[in-house]
C-alpha cells in the first residue's frame, strides 16, 4: 500500500485482510543513514496515565556525539490508529530526525503494539498523561523500567526539556492532547487530525435558530473501520499486557469508547444516550481543551480527506490564533482519502522523506528549527498555505496568505433549478424529493481503497435529490474554503416527529457542490459531502460545506445538490419528502470563498 495514506487506512486493510501484521505509513524522513549516525535502545517506562499505571513500548535515537556536555532537542512521536513503534513510519521519524542532530523517542501508543492499558482515544487525561510521563524521561528526572536515564537533552530549566512532537491522524491529535495537560512542550505538528471527534464520526454540518443543535449524520463505514481494528488487538498481538483487555463486551476500549459505538449503530439518538456520547466525544477532542495548549503549532491537514476534512484543522487553527497561541496552518493535498495512488510531484512523499525538497517537508523542517533549535530568524513562512492541484510545475502548487479567504460570492436557489447570481433573476416555484428506506446516493466507499476494491462514481438517483445548476461561468473562479448555504425544507412528516425525543426522528439530508464541465461531466471534489440532520424543518438553516480547494474554470458550471441520503453515512428514519419553495424575497443561497478575483 502507498506511504501516503495515514494510519488509519492501512491498518484497516490489515486488520480486514490476511495475514493480519498492522503497518502505519505516516513516514517522514530519509532512508536511514549509517548506523554509527544514532544508536537506538528499545525501553520500557510505566508511567501514570488516567488513575493506573501503564507500560509503554518505546525505542531511543540517540544521535552520535549527542552526550551530558553536548545535549540536543528531542522530537516525541507516536503511531497513527492501529499502529505502533515499529511501524515503517513511526520509526522513520525517529531515524529521520536523528539523522537531523535530534534526540528522537518514538512510542507505541496505550493500546497499541507492546505498550499496555486501553485504547482511549487519545484522551489528555490518559494519553496525554501517559505522553507526560515520557517527557520526563526526556527531562532526566525519570528512569526508564531498566534504570537507563537521559541526561543529553536541551533543557530549558531543570526538568524542562527542549522538545517537539510531530505525527498524523491518532499521532496528531495526541499532541494536542499532551501539550495541553504539559506545558514543557515546545512545538507542535499535528497531521490529519480531528478537532471534535463528535463532528468526525457523526456529523451535522447544520446549526438551527435558537442554538438548538442534534446530532448529525453516522459515518459508519469509518467509524466502525476504527472499530474493528481496535477490537481485533487482542487477536492480532500476541502475549498481550493483560491490563489491554477490558471486558467480554467491550474487549480493547474503554468502556464510554465502547458505549459510543453501540449508540452510533443503534439509529436512535434518545436524549440520554445522546447528551452522554456528545459529552465524551467533546471531553477527548482538541475542541474541549484547546484552551490548555500554548506550544507553537503547524496545522497539515488534506484536502482528500472524508474522515478529517479541511473545517477540522480550520476550527483548530481559528481557536488557537483568537487565543494567542502561534499557529500557522497548511492544506497538504493528500489525506486519509483518495485510495493508494502516489503522492503529485513535489508534494510531501512520506514514503520518500522527501523533507528537503517539498514544501511541506521545508516547513516542518523550519518549524523545528525555530521553536526547537531556538534559530530567532528563520522564516516559518505564511500563516496559511494550501496546495492547488491544477499547476503543473511542483515548485509553484502552493499558494500562500496571511488569511483565510472570506465568503464573497453568492448564488440564488431558483424555483426552476437554476443557480443563478442575482436574486432578482430567482424564479418562484416549488420542488419535491423523497428519500427511500434505502440509500439512492453515492459520495464514496470510504474503505474501497484500503481493502481494494473498486469505488463507483459519484451519483444520485433521479426523484431522490434536487439540483441548482448555474450558467457556463464567464471566468475562472478559484474556491477555497468552506463553502456555505442557507436554506429551507419544507417535510410535513418530519415536523411531525422531530420533537419526538429521539433526535434520529429529525429529516436527515446531504449538501454538496459538483463542477459540471461542458461536456457534461460531474464531480465532486474529493468525494466529499455535508451532513445534515436538520434541526428544525419549519425554519431556514445554515450548512457549511466541507472545505475544498478547487478552481471551476472558465465554461464550467456550479452544481449545488441536496440528496435525501448517501451510503456512507446513515439517512432518514421513516420515508420523509420535502419541498423546497423559492421566490425573489424568499430563497436558498450559496455562498463561495473565492480567491484571485
Amino acid at each position: 500500500m502507498s506511504r501516503r495514506a495515514p494510519g488509519i487506512r492501512a491498518a484497516l486493510a490489515l486488520t480486514l485482510t490476511a495475514p493480519l501484521t498492522l503497518t502505519a505509513p505516516l513516514v517522514l524522513g530519509r532512508p536511514a543513514a549509517a548506523a554509527d549516525q544514532y544508536t537506538v535502545t528499545a525501553l520500557k517506562f510505566t508511567v501514570p496515565a488516567g488513575g493506573r499505571d501503564c507500560t509503554v513500548d518505546a525505542d531511543l535515537y540517540r544521535p552520535a556525539g549527542v552526550d551530558r556536555a553536548h545535549p540536543a532537542p528531542a522530537v516525541l512521536a507516536t503511531n497513527g490508529f492501529g499502529g505502533s513503534k515499529s511501524d515503517g513510519s513511526t520509526d522513520a521519524i525517529g531515524k529521520d530526525f536523528a539523522q537531523r542532530g535530534y534526540v528522537g523517542l518514538v512510542y507505541s501508543g496505550l493500546g497499541f503494539g507492546r505498550s499496555g492499558c486501553l485504547v482511549s482515544l487519545d484522551d489528555p487525561g490518559i494519553d496525554g498523561r501517559a505522553a507526560s510521563g515520557l517527557i520526563d524521561f526526556l527531562a532526566g528526572t525519570r528512569a526508564a523500567d531498566d534504570g537507563t536515564r537521559a541526561d543529553f537533552v536541551t533543557l530549558d530549566a531543570k526538568g524542562d526539556p527542549r522538545v517537539g512532537m510531530i505525527g498524523g491522524s491518532y499521532g496528531g491529535a495526541i499532541q494536542l492532547a499532551t501539550a495541553a495537560v504539559d506545558h514543557r512542550v515546545d512545538a507542535l505538528v499535528p497531521l490529519i487530525t480531528w478537532n471534535d471527534l463528535a463532528y468526525s464520526l457523526d456529523p451535522n454540518n447544520a446549526v438551527g435558530t435558537g442554538g438548538r443543535t442534534v446530532p448529525g449524520a453516522f459515518k459508519w463505514q469509518w467509524t466502525n473501520g476504527f472499530y474493528l481494528i481496535g477490537e481485533t488487538q487482542p487477536l492480532t498481538v500476541p502475549s498481550l499486557d493483560p491490563t489491554r483487555i477490558n471486558s467480554l463486551t467491550c474487549v480493547h476500549f474503554v468502556t464510554r469508547a465502547c458505549a459510543i459505538i453501540r449508540t452510533l449503530n443503534s439509529g436512535s439518538y434518545p436524549a440520554k444516550a445522546t447528551a452522554d456520547l456528545l459529552a465524551y466525544a467533546h471531553g477527548v477532542s482538541p475542541v474541549s481543551y484547546l484552551n490548555q495548549v500554548k506550544a507553537p503549532t503547524l496545522l497539515v491537514q488534506g484536502q482528500a480527506d472524508s474522515l478529517f476534512n479541511l473545517n477540522e484543522a480550520t476550527a483548530t487553527y481559528k481557536t488557537l490564533k483568537a487565543q494567542g497561541t502561534t499557529a500557522k496552518m497548511i492544506w497538504q493535498s493528500w489525506g486519509h482519502s483518495g485510495g493508494t495512488t502516489d503522492p503529485a510531484s513535489g508534494e510531501l512523499d512520506l514514503g520518500q522523506g522527501n523533507l528537503e525538497s517539498s514544501y511541506v517537508g521545508k516547513r516542518i523542517l523550519a518549524w523545528f528549527d525555530r521553536y526547537l533549535l531556538r534559530r530567532k530568524n528563520t522564516d516559518t513562512g505564511p500563516a496559511f498555505a494550501y496546495y492547488r492541484d491544477w499547476i503543473t510545475d511542483p515548485a509553484h502548487t502552493y499558494a500562500t496568505t496571511n488569511q483565510l479567504p472570506a465568503l464573497d460570492e453568492k448564488f440564488y436557489l431558483s424555483g426552476d433549478g437554476k443557480l443563478v447570481d442575482n436574486r432578482a433573476k430567482v424564479a418562484r416555484g416549488s420542488r419535491n424529493y423523497s428519500n427511500w428506506l434505502v440509500p439512492t446516493s453515492h459520495s464514496e466507499s470510504s474503505l474501497s481503497g484500503t481493502i481494494g476494491l473498486p469505488d463507483p462514481g459519484p451519483y444520485d438517483t433521479a426523484g431522490t435529490y434536487l439540483g441548482w445548476t448555474s450558467e457556463p461561468l464567464t471566468r475562472t473562479t478559484d474556491v477555497v474554503g468552506a463553502p456555505k448555504a442557507t436554506l429551507k425544507a419544507v417535510s410535513p412528516k418530519a415536523q411531525r416527529v422531530q420533537n419526538s425525543g429521539d433526535a434520529a426522528d429529525n429529516l436527515v439530508l446531504f449538501a454538496k457542490l459538483y463542477d459540471v464541465a461542458p461536456d457534461g461531466t460531474k464531480t465532486l471534489v474529493h468525494r466529499l459531502v455535508a451532513p445534515v440532520r436538520v434541526p428544525d424543518v419549519t425554519k431556514s438553516f445554515t450548512v457549511t460545506l466541507p472545505g475544498i480547494v478547487h478552481r471551476y474554470t472558465k465554461g464550467h458550471r456550479l452544481r449545488f445538490v441536496i440528496a435525501a441520503s448517501d451510503d456512507a453515512y446513515t439517512g432518514n428514519r421513516g420515508i420523509k419528502p420535502v419541498t423546497v419553495v423559492s421566490s425573489p424575497n424568499d430563497t436558498g443561497v450559496l455562498e463561495l470563498p473565492v480567491v484571485g478575483q
